[in-house]
């Protein structure tokens, strides 16, 4: 499956509390690569774009789960340094037909 459905989203608190926070206890090794590639806090919608790009057009996997469906993409953004960072994003839909939200993101080997 090719990416996600048009109205995919990502929320400010995810961006600035989790993926571009270096001080996270979960997120913050996760920050610490997206910050190290050129994206900034200061400027969170680089990443949502970027995050939204692999989203819609990587390659999808759909599974159902109890709380909905749970989507995985896979695909590779060009950083603000100029980089390609390959990522592995994690989406949540409640119900078919919902907007998916991004759950996480984080590199992978590509």
């Amino acid at each position: 499956m090719a990416g996600l459905p048009c109205d995919a989203f990502v929320e400010d608190a995810k961006l600035r509390d989790y993926l571009l926070d270096v001080n996270h206890k979960d997120g913050g090794p996760k920050a610490v690569v997206f910050v190290g590639h050129g994206f900034h806090p200061e400027r969170p919608e680089e990443l949502r774009q970027a995050l939204l790009l692999v989203g819609l057009s990587g390659d999808c996997a759909a599974v159902s789960v109890p709380t909905g469906i749970k989507y995985v993409v896979e695909g590779a953004c060009l950083t603000p340094d100029g980089r390609v960072l390959n990522l592995r994003t994690v989406w949540h839909a409640t119900a078919p037909g919902d907007p998916p939200r991004l759950v996480t993101a984080y590199p992978r080997k590509p």
